[in-house]
């Protein structure tokens, strides 16, 4: 995605977004990301690209309870699960996003070959605002191939060749590659924001933090 501000001679940077479809601090993220880009406009003139990332890449098809999964990862009990919820919900509503509790976490996999699709035909963008709007505020499976068919289709792109790639491996080999990479050079966790291949901003930041760290990057104060 490019977001190609008005003015004169903005400064190019190029955007990494390291992140996973069922990451709620991936949401706040992009949505923080994006908004400090548009208090930069006219200054910046920043290219995104989504890299895929999977926080449970051994999920099974049917996915898992979302409390009893936070249970056995972090220990937590179901008290500090509502707390959390509502900071989450807090955060998105805040930046325009309505979040809502999810009942299931699901396998991602599939999602990020459709990403990666999306990337070739110029959609991923609206793809993964689409899938973040599926998941986290309709609470849709969004390891059910029907229903990413019917989000890529929501978004402009052929349903045909959605159950096309679904229904095969498809950009696999390329999306592992691309996991592999990032796993390599130090990311286990995210968001995940990395700024022209050099300069790193971790976790759902706010809209200042993201605004002051691209003015740097990018030489404007």
């Amino acid at each position: 995605m490019a977001l190609q501000p008005a003015g004169t001679n903005p400064v190019p940077v190029k955007i990494d977004s390291v992140s996973d479809v069922s990451c709620p601090w991936c949401v706040i993220g992009l949505k923080s990301l994006e908004q400090a880009l548009q208090r930069l406009d006219g200054k910046v003139a920043a290219e995104i690209h989504f890299q895929p990332f999977e926080l449970n890449p051994e999920m099974p098809p049917e996915g898992q309870g979302n409390d009893e999964y936070l249970q056995q990862k972090y220990g937590s009990v179901p008290e500090q699960f509502a707390k959390n919820r509502e900071a989450i919900r807090a955060r998105c509503e805040a930046l325009g996003f309505d979040f809502r509790k999810r009942e299931r976490i699901y396998n991602t996999h599939d999602a990020h070959r459709l990403l990666h699709w999306a990337g070739l035909e110029g959609r991923q963008s609206a793809l993964k605002h689409a899938l973040f709007g599926a998941y986290f505020t309709d609470g849709d499976d969004i390891s059910a191939h029907e229903v990413l068919i019917r989000v890529a289709g929501d978004v402009g792109l052929s349903p045909v060749r959605a159950r096309e790639i679904l229904s095969s491996d498809i950009y696999a080999v390329d999306v592992r590659a691309q996991e592999r990479f990032y796993v390599e050079h130090g990311i286990r966790g995210v968001p995940a924001v990395i700024v022209n291949e050099r300069h790193l901003i971790s976790g759902g930041q706010p809209v200042e933090v993201f605004e002051s760290a691209l003015k740097q990057i990018a030489g404007l104060e």
